[in-house]
Order: structure tokens, then C-alpha cells, then sequence
């Protein structure tokens, strides 16, 4: 890729930055948007609609921008938790990151790559149309003095990186600790999960829970409650929601009462029906349906073999999560039960081996995803090289030879088809983690965030770059003893790529999340709006929005010395990020559970492997590039960052698995003079108790014969 092309990409994608920003700092001001652009506010009844005129409405502004720059870190706990805060760090954490990198990459590495005079002769005439292979490594002489820069770079920001992941993971552990220490009484730190019954039990799965927890935990336990089978119930009041919300939508229409349409198929035959009436009935008959079947789910026993136990205190809870209960270490398997609203319902049922089986078909289907993934990989490296595309698409010559196209093709064209693909796997990989037999969508996202990071890993980086070197992807799988030296060779020729993704991915991505395009468009075509007390807000998908900023920390890594040109519009990405998903936080989205920062360890992992691949990277490169020495002498940055991340997975893990003792004791020790503990003991009894069993009133008719049939006790 030329200068040219690079300019046309950061030429489009700035532009359609500054289109987004604009709209957003008009459009946000507007009354009728409040639900697309302050949904947080909404649904915790602080929005306030303005509606009276005033021509500030129609001017953009930057307002928003101090609000989302000077929020504090406790704000953000208050309405995010710390899973926001731990967010917001990985941004802060990756600036600082790039802050130093970008300094020594473009003031010091980038003329010494741009003055070597391997690729071409280092001169401004023309810069334009010069290779972007002029700002890498690629253009240092071998065996020039100069590449010792690059050596001591790569010790520098090692170091530095080192250091900052260091007192990172300290100062989240530190807030992980102190924010059990601070928080309220919740059901999940006195309650855990028992799968699995003794094969000697005929009794009820209940009773058996009953029985075993009231002899061996006489003083301790609480009570416990069952899983049922209530699948076709969630469907049934998944149905009853969609058509209390159509109903919803008919009742405000000025002319819902008039509205008629033949009830037969697509409301083209049968007779005609009262709209408003004919949906009345339809979701009484559904509510009927799931009182009956609660009615059945709780008569007929249709129990899971799982059950939650609650104890009187979080220690006894903690000795029972961690003892093996059983001889039989199959039978009462124990796990951390999640918060209520963290459970995740419809995978209960499903027995040992189902669960065993679902987890062999997702390696398999995942297998299958990553290389249907390769053709749209391949495609987009034959656009980015314009010589192979000339030879599979000799019909195109002649409009390749206008230098707009060609700088649109190859700068801007391959980047975004990538991120059209790549766009579809963040749900997909959710979908694969739901179906392994997750309790709660934090576990299901913390797994799908694990497997798109890795998807994107090698499919973004090793199988884009591999695929347009000159060496094959499978010659390197059948000779690894190589794949340093050929990674060396095949990783710098995609900078420009990369630096065209990064621009592309990253910032109009990120302009497009303020945006909210698709909320937006949504919230117009829907012309009935839904009240503020059935509006629910958005969560932040963490699964989708981690791996990004990760990878991109990956390629300012490894890019680090091999073409620093990429530092400045990383940096860039990472300050758009800062302001943005501040705003975000503090406007749109609402958590829907609480882990406790366990998504850092993640971020950890990530970053100890981005400094092993630049550092075998640097290895590579030094002897290709004719100086062994150098090569020698970085192979103990190795075993040291190693040694590093053991230290720190030593010293810091243990506290996201688990909770100490000692807070514990002192947590239980506070809450006995707690005048709010005896009806929290009382209300922990139904607090796992499963949505699909609880009653259910959607429609207007409240007698005797639609009231509920189960209770809330």
C-alpha cells in the first residue's frame, strides 16, 4: 500500500468521524431522542424531556464531551460497578500503554526506519506515492548500527509494560476486595448451586437436598430451591411480553380502537376482528396457559437435579462451595451461585452428558467458523494487493489505473468488508458459550469475550498475515521450527494493512457506537413509543467491545518497532474511546450483573501474550536482519516476561476466583448487628426463585379466575 491509499482511508473514516459527532451533538438534544441517547436515564426515571423550543437544540455542542471527561471513578462505580471501572481501565491502561510507545515509535524509530535506504532512497519528493514499507524495519539496512534503537526499545517498553500491569492488577484486586467489603447484602454470597444427585436417593430431588444439608450443615443451612423444567413456560411468557407490547402500541394509537384486520393468514383472509379486542384475548389465553403451566410444573415434581442452597453466612456458604460434599465426587457438585438477575435459566435442564456433547459440538462448530472465516480473509488480502488482483482480475486493469480507485480499493475497501464479517462473530461465539452450560450470562459473556479475542487473534492477525506473505499458512503449521523466521518476514509486510484496519475498525466503530445508528432507526420506524416503566436500557456487551481494544493492543505492540506509523492512530483510537465510552456508561448502558472486575485477568493474559510475540518477533527480525547479537540477547526478555506472568498469576488470581477468609469472617462479623439481616434471611428464600414461576399479569382482566395461581412465598 502506498501513502496515497493510507490517506484516502484516514481521509473517509475522519470524515465520517466528524459526520457522526456532529449528528450525535444535534440529535442528543432532541426531546423525541431520549430513548435512543440517555436510555440509562430512562429507565432510572432521571431523564427530564424538554418541550419547549430552543435554537440550541439545533446547533451541535461540546458539552457532553466535559461531562464524560471530568467523570471520577466513583461515579462510575455508582452507576456501572466495578466491571465499569475495570472497562474504562483497560482504555486508560492501553493509552498509557501508547502514550510511551508513541513517543519513542514516531520521534525516534520511525525517521531512523524512513532514513535507511534498503527499500528505497530516503527523500520527500513525491512522499505520496511512496510505500508505506518505507516507515518499517524493513527499510534499516542489515546489519546497520541503527538497529540497537530498535533493541533497546524493545527492553524499554517491555519494562514499562511490565510495570504497568503490575500495579494494575494490584489496584484492581485492592478495589475487587474493597468493594466486597463495601457492598450490600446479596444472595449470591450466601447461596451456591448443588448439581447432581446420589445414586441412592428415590426420594424427590428436593427432599434429598432437604435431608443431606440439614444433617451435615445442621447450624448452617438456610433453605434451598429447585430448578424445574420450565422452557415451554419462558416461551409462553416470552410471547405474552411481545403481545402486551403490541397491545401496548395499538391502546396509544389515537385510532387502536378502530384499527380492524382480518384474522386469518397475514390478514388477508377470515373475518374481521377488533385489533385491541382480538390481542386482549390472545394474551389472556397465554396468561391461562402459564398458570396452568405453573400449576403443572410445581404438582407434577418436574425437577432438575440442581438446586440452590442458601446458608445463614457467607463462611458456611464458602466451606460448602469449596469441600467435596460426596464420596462419589459426582454426585452434589458444588459451584458459586450468581446473582438472581445473572442467572441464566434455560441450560438447567439439560443433564451431564448434554452438557459434555454441547461442549464437543461448539469446539467443533467453532473449528468449522474459523475456517469458513479464511475465504473472506483471502479475498480481502487479494484486494489489498494490487499486483494479485490484477493477475485473478485481468478485466479490472484498465480501472485500476485510476489512482482514486486504486487508493480505495486497497486502502479503504479491504479493511471495511473485514469488519462486515467480523461484525457477525461476537453473537455467534455468545451463542456457542451459552450453549456449554454456563448458570449465568457473566460466565457466557467472560467465555464468548475469550473466544472471539482468540478468533480474532488468529484469524485477524496470524491468518491475514500468513495469507498475504508469500508463504503458506499450512507450510508454516507443517514446519513450525520456522514459523519465528517466516512471521518475522510475513508480519511487517501487513503494516499498512493493519494501520488501514485500525483506522477503519477503530474509529469510525467507535463513532458509530455514540451514534447508535441502529437503536436510532429503530426508534423511528417505531412510531409508538414505550412507556418510561416498561423501557428497559441497554446493557454494555463486553464480549464484543473487550477483544477489540484488546487486539488493537496487540498490533501497537507487535507493530511497536517493526512500523511505528501505526502508534499515532492507535493512540487516536484510544482517546475517541476514552471520551466516548465514559458518555456511554454515564448515559446509556445499565449493568445487568456484577462480576467483580474478573475480566481483567483477561486483559492480563492478553497483553503477557502481545509482549511474547513482539519480543519472538524482535528475534526474527534481528537475524534476518544480520545481527545475531541483538537476536542473542533478546531471548531472555522471554523467560522473563513468563516468569513475570506467573508471579502475577501467583499473587493476584487467587482473588478473582475466590474470596479470602479473612473477608469473609469480617464481612459475616459486621453483618450480625445489622438490623436488615433477619428479612433478608426471610426474602434469600424465594430470591432464586425462577422467573417463569413467578405470576404473571399482563392483560386488563384481574378476576378470580386469571389471578395468579402461584404466590410470590
Amino acid at each position: 500500500m502506498i501513502v496515497s491509499a493510507l490517506l484516502t482511508s484516514v481521509g473517509i473514516n475522519f470524515g465520517l468521524c466528524v459526520l457522526y459527532f456532529t449528528l450525535y451533538s444535534i440529535l442528543r438534544k432532541q426531546p423525541g431522542n431520549i430513548h435512543v441517547y440517555a436510555p440509562r436515564l430512562v429507565a432510572e426515571g432521571k431523564s427530564q424531556k424538554k418541550t419547549h423550543f430552543n435554537i440550541d437544540r439545533l446547533l451541535p455542542s461540546t458539552g457532553w464531551v466535559k461531562r464524560a471527561w471530568t467523570l471520577t471513578e466513583d461515579e462510575i462505580m455508582s452507576v456501572s460497578g466495578l466491571d465499569g471501572v475495570v472497562f474504562l481501565r483497560i482504555i486508560t491502561f492501553s493509552l498509557k500503554i501508547f502514550a510511551f510507545a508513541g513517543v519513542v515509535g514516531t520521534f525516534i524509530l520511525l525517521p531512523i526506519n524512513y532514513f535507511g535506504d534498503q527499500l528505497s532512497i530516503s527523500d520527500f519528493s513525491d512522499l505520496t506515492k511512496k510505500s508505506l514499507d518505507s516507515f518499517s524495519i524493513s527499510n534499516v539496512n542489515n546489519g546497520s548500527k541503527r538497529l540497537w534503537v530498535h533493541f533497546c526499545a524493545v527492553y524499554a517498553l517491555t519494562g514499562y509494560v511490565c510495570f504497568l500491569l503490575y500495579h494494575e492488577y494490584k489496584y484492581i484486586s485492592s478495589k475487587r476486595i474493597a468493594s466486597f467489603c463495601a457492598s450490600e447484602l446479596r444472595p449470591d454470597q450466601f447461596t451456591i448451586l448443588v448439581r447432581g444427585r446420589s445414586s441412592s436417593m428415590e426420594s424427590p430431588f428436593s427432599d434429598g437436598v432437604e435431608s443431606f444439608f440439614t444433617e451435615y450443615y445442621a447450624s448452617s443451612y438456610l433453605s434451598h430451591f429447585v430448578v424445574h423444567r420450565t422452557s415451554k413456560l419462558q416461551g409462553h411468557i416470552s410471547d405474552a411480553k411481545k403481545l402486551y407490547k403490541k397491545l401496548t402500541q395499538l391502546r396509544s394509537s389515537n385510532e387502536g380502537r378502530h384499527k380492524f384486520q382480518r384474522d386469518g393468514f397475514l390478514g388477508l383472509f377470515g373475518r374481521k376482528v377488533d385489533l385491541v379486542d382480538n390481542c386482549e384475548k390472545k394474551l389472556e389465553h397465554l396468561e391461562e396457559n402459564v398458570r396452568m403451566g405453573q400449576s403443572d410444573s410445581s404438582l407434577s415434581g418436574q425437577e432438575v437435579s440442581a438446586a440452590f442452597v442458601s446458608f445463614k453466612s457467607r463462611v458456611a456458604a464458602a466451606i460448602a462451595l469449596h469441600f467435596q460434599q460426596s464420596n462419589d465426587p459426582t454426585e452434589w457438585i458444588t459451584e458459586q451461585a450468581p446473582e438472581p438477575r445473572d442467572v441464566y435459566w434455560p441450560f438447567f435442564s439439560a443433564s451431564f452428558v448434554q452438557r459434555w456433547l454441547w461442549k464437543f459440538v461448539v469446539i467443533v462448530a467453532s473449528t468449522l467458523l474459523t475456517l469458513l472465516f479464511l475465504i473472506p480473509v483471502i479475498f480481502v488480502q487479494g484486494l489489498a494487493n494490487l499486483n494479485q488482483l490484477e493477475t485473478y482480475l485481468p478485466f479490472l486493469k484498465a480501472v485500476l489505473t485510476i489512482t482514486i480507485v486504486t487508493d480505495l480499493i486497497t486502502g479503504y475497501l479491504p479493511s471495511l468488508i473485514l469488519q462486515l464479517f467480523l461484525s457477525f462473530i461476537p453473537p455467534i461465539m455468545k451463542t456457542f458459550s451459552s450453549m456449554q452450560g454456563y448458570i449465568s450470562h457473566s460466565e457466557i459473556e467472560k467465555s464468548a469475550c475469550s473466544k472471539v479475542l482468540l478468533f480474532t487473534i488468529w484469524n485477524i492477525f496470524f491468518a491475514n498475515t500468513l495469507s498475504g506473505s508469500a508463504f503458506s499458512l499450512f507450510n508454516i503449521l507443517l514446519e513450525p521450527k520456522n514459523i519465528i523466521y517466516r512471521l518475522a518476514v510475513a508480519v511487517p509486510a501487513q503494516a499498512s494493512f493493519f494501520i488501514s484496519y485500525v483506522v477503519t475498525s477503530g474509529w469510525t466503530s467507535l463513532s458509530s457506537e455514540l451514534f447508535r445508528m441502529k437503536p436510532l432507526v429503530f426508534d423511528y420506524i417505531n412510531c409508538s413509543k414505550i412507556a418510561d416503566e416498561d423501557f428497559e436500557a441497554p446493557s454494555i456487551s463486553y464480549h464484543s467491545k473487550i477483544p477489540k481494544i484488546l487486539f488493537f493492543g496487540l498490533l501497537g505492540i507487535t507493530y511497536f518497532f517493526l512500523a511505528p506509523l501505526i502508534l499515532p492512530f492507535l493512540l487516536a483510537y484510544y482517546c475517541l474511546g476514552y471520551i466516548i465510552y465514559r458518555n456511554q456508561i454515564l448515559n446509556v448502558y445499565v449493568p445487568k450483573y456484577e462480576t467483580g472486575g474478573k475480566f481483567w485477568p483477561i486483559v492480563h493474559s492478553s497483553t503477557i501474550f502481545s509482549l511474547v510475540l513482539m519480543q519472538a518477533l524482535a528475534i526474527g527480525i534481528f537475524g534476518l536482519k544480520k545481527l545475531p547479537l541483538a537476536a542473542g540477547f533478546t531471548v531472555p526478555l522471554l523467560p522473563i516476561t513468563l516468569l513475570f506472568n506467573e508471579y502475577c498469576r501467583k499473587r493476584f488470581l487467587p482473588i478473582f476466583k475466590a474470596y479470602s477468609l479473612e473477608s469473609l469472617i469480617k464481612k459475616d462479623r459486621d453483618g450480625e448487628n445489622d438490623p436488615r439481616m433477619a428479612d433478608f434471611l426471610d426474602e434469600l428464600v424465594t430470591a432464586y426463585k425462577d422467573p417463569a414461576l413467578k405470576p404473571v399479569q399482563y392483560s386488563r382482566n384481574t378476576n378470580e379466575h386469571s389471578a395468579p395461581l402461584l404466590g410470590e412465598a
